[in-house]
């Protein structure tokens, strides 16, 4: 028989209400509280009557996420914690890629607008191309990742700080030719490769715009100066793209002191360049990456990187979103979730 919201109320030993407060992710519930009723839930595994709840308050019970790149590692663990926390709030989730189809983004925001899903979380690489710009009232909408706004709600990260945090522990391991990779220089007419250099105007990604700024202001601090050569340039932050550039800089350059990676992807294919190129890490040259994906550990050698909580980045995301569920005039607020640098083999001097 399939268990009610009393049988887990019950369990949890709260009331009825509590647990649809839980449930529904709109009231701030205590994290001692929501713990129990929880792990009530996982216990009767109670399933949510979808259609009931529906008709009750007008929600479809599903909610929109929107990612630029399904392929990629980062990609891949934002999703899964998405849907697990959002299943824990009786939601279920449609997901969309849109780094080649922006107008996708789109396509969701017109769910939104027509109750086809409660709300959005989108993850836009720049802010021109996002539906937030778009005319007309917001649904339920929040954004994750580093775009500049203040329309809707956002969790995101300082990438500023972490950029810089990264070049100083580079500087404080005795680096001082530090090369950026996925900085925002985007070759006209590109073959999708990515290349070394450009032009500096180009405008890249957002995070390809903080974190650049961030290398360049510690290494400024550390009195060294503006050098565009260290500065190479990706289309496109996948691993085949920077293996394919890193090789070629390397053939044509010479070899820096440390190549800081702007995603541990892209430090993945400059690993790969190295190692074709019969370079050793962190031997003849340090690599370091950005985001802690679960295979950096894993690398040869294991990966120095910058992480930060990818559980409470969700978590913070989904409380913002039934937030603006509950309340769509409510004032947008930024979450920042704290990093770190984790350092392992691939830059130890």
């Amino acid at each position: 028989m399939r268990a009610t919201v009393k049988d887990v109320a019950k369990l949890a030993g709260v009331s009825p209400k509590t647990v649809s407060n839980v449930i529904n992710g709109v009231v701030f519930v205590r994290p001692e509280t929501r713990e129990r009723v929880e792990q009530a839930l996982v216990e009767l595994d109670y399933v949510p009557n979808m259609s009931a709840r529906g008709l009750r308050n007008g929600r479809s019970g599903m909610i929109g996420l929107a990612l630029p790149d399904l392929l990629r590692p980062y990609s891949a663990e934002v999703t899964h914690l998405v849907v697990e926390l959002a299943h824990r709030r009786g939601w279920g989730v449609q997901i969309e890629e849109t780094a080649a189809e922006p107008k996708r983004e789109f396509e969701l925001l017109s769910k939104a607008r027509a109750h086809l899903v409660d709300g959005l979380i989108l993850n836009p690489v720049n802010l021109d191309d996002s539906a937030v710009m778009t005319a007309g009232p917001l649904p339920a909408v929040v954004l994750i990742g580093d775009v500049d706004q203040d329309m809707v709600s956002q969790v995101a990260i300082d990438n500023v700080a972490a950029a810089r945090d990264m070049t100083r522990h580079l500087l404080d391991q005795g680096f001082r030719r530090i090369a950026a990779v996925g900085t925002p220089e985007i070759p006209s007419g590109s073959s999708g490769t990515g290349r070394i250099g450009g032009s500096t105007d180009a405008p890249g990604t957002a995070a390809a715009r903080l974190r650049t700024q961030g290398y360049r202001e510690i290494l400024a601090e550390a009195g060294i100066g503006p050098d565009r050569e260290l500065e190479i340039g990706l289309d496109r932050w996948s691993p085949e793209g920077a293996a394919a550039v890193v090789g070629r800089y390397i053939d044509s350059h010479e070899l820096p002191d440390a190549f800081f990676c702007f995603t541990d992807t892209i430090a993945v294919g400059a690993l790969s360049a190295l190692w074709t190129a019969g370079v050793a890490v962190p031997g003849d040259c340090a690599v370091a990456g950005f985001d802690n994906i679960g295979e950096s550990r894993y690398t040869v050698p294991p990966l120095t990187t910058v992480d930060f909580d990818r559980r409470l980045f969700v978590e913070s995301a989904l409380d913002l979103l039934a937030e603006r569920m509950s309340d769509k005039d409510a004032t947008p607020r930024r979450v920042m979730i704290p990093h770190r640098i984790i350092t392992r083999a691939s830059t130890a001097r």
